[in-house]
């Protein structure tokens, strides 16, 4: 029976929903194409009326994991509040629903262009939103890099480790210090007047 175009549609969006939780919490390797359609609902041979390759599903998959995060910063106000969050237990523990760049940095360096291009657009999309939240200025840009690299960092060493291991919480507590004294820093230097000029001994 063949079905209309837009049930094609949702039945494919359907199957990259799925896989953009899964690989981030198996990695790209680490599910097979059966097993993830199955977890959507349709069978094995569906697969590849939808996608050419298992490449390119993970390249939509990431594409929409990183949109999904693009939008739950949007709702964050503070940059103090995403910092908390990021750096949680609550996104230790469930890696399928937070950061790809924390899940998936390591399985992306080993997977092919088309997927390393989806991963650098989304960082930069991270990055872009971080530097929106700092003071402007030249170094902005290089500021947010840092956070971003250090909070994806910690996130991924803590889950790493079991769950009931006191280190791992340990980075994360750590990061989030760090991370917070950065900000605090950045901004208290943004709030600094300008030294008065000389008044030439008026």
């Amino acid at each position: 029976m063949r079905i209309s175009r837009d049930q094609a549609q949702q039945n494919h969006d359907r199957v990259v929903t799925t896989a953009a939780a899964m690989f981030r919490e198996r990695g790209f390797d680490g599910v097979a194409v059966g097993d993830l359609m199955k977890a959507a609902g349709f069978t094995h041979g569906g697969f590849y009326n939808h996608f050419k390759s298992k490449e390119a599903l993970s390249a939509q998959a990431l594409d929409q994991a990183f949109r999904q995060m693009d939008d739950h910063r949007a709702g964050v106000e503070s940059l103090d509040d995403l910092l908390a969050q990021y750096l949680s237990e609550a996104a230790r523990r469930a890696p399928g629903k937070a950061c790809p760049a924390a899940a998936l940095a390591g399985d992306v360096s080993r997977q092919g262009e088309p997927v390393k291009q989806v991963f650098a657009e989304g960082f930069e999309r991270m990055v872009e939103s971080m530097a929106a939240r700092l003071p402007e200025g030249p170094k902005a840009r290089g500021e947010a890099i840092a956070l971003l690299a250090r909070m994806a960092g910690a996130l991924a060493l803590a889950r790493a480790m079991p769950e009931s291991s006191d280190l791992g919480r340990e980075v994360l507590a750590a990061a989030l210090e760090s991370c917070r004294a950065d900000a605090a820093r950045l901004t208290g230097e943004a709030n600094q007047k300008p030294p008065e000029l000389s008044s030439g001994g008026r």
